[in-house]
Parts: structure tokens; sequence; C-alpha cells
């Protein structure tokens, strides 16, 4: 899958409310009441990405998720990290 260039990246991410380019990545930052909550979130972002094959980069501090998507076989952003991120967006 071909790497997307910055502009089209840009482009895409506008629909995305909350996701930002940050080098060769995209990510965003969810915060949830409390930290059973921000589990149950990334428990339902795991079976997505199993599904789709394609798995971000999850930090969890306490109440707070930051997802980040990169294709890391073609070293950037591909198609398929905005559609992780939109079906993602979904579950929240």
């Amino acid at each position: 899958m071909p790497l997307l260039s910055e502009n089209e990246i840009r482009e895409k991410i506008k629909e995305l409310k909350g996701w930002e380019l940050k080098g060769k990545e995209i990510s965003k930052l969810y915060n949830f009441k409390d930290f059973i909550d921000a589990v149950a979130f990334v428990n339902k972002v795991a079976i997505l990405a199993e599904k789709a094959n394609h798995h971000p980069d999850i930090l969890i501090r306490y109440n707070k998720v930051t997802l980040s998507l990169s294709t890391h076989s073609e070293g950037g952003i591909t198609e398929k990290d905005i559609n992780l991120a939109r079906e993602i967006d979904k579950l929240s």
C-alpha cells in the first residue's frame, strides 16, 4: 500500500476529529472516566486491529489512552492508518 503525502494526510485527518500528524504517524489522545473504561476501550480497539491486521501503538495512563498509527512496513502513513482511525473513532 503506497505512502500518503503530507498534504494527503492533512486533508484526510481533517475528517478525523482529534487526530494529529506527528512525524511518520497519526495519533490521538482519548480521555475516559477511569482506568476500567480506558482498558475497555483498548480491548475494543484490539478487536478492530486484529480484524484489520493492522495494530496501533497504545499507551495507557490511568484514564488516558494515546493511539498512534503508522504502517511500519511502508515506513509511514498509508490508507490503512486512515481507515483504522476512522473505525476506532466509531467506538468512542
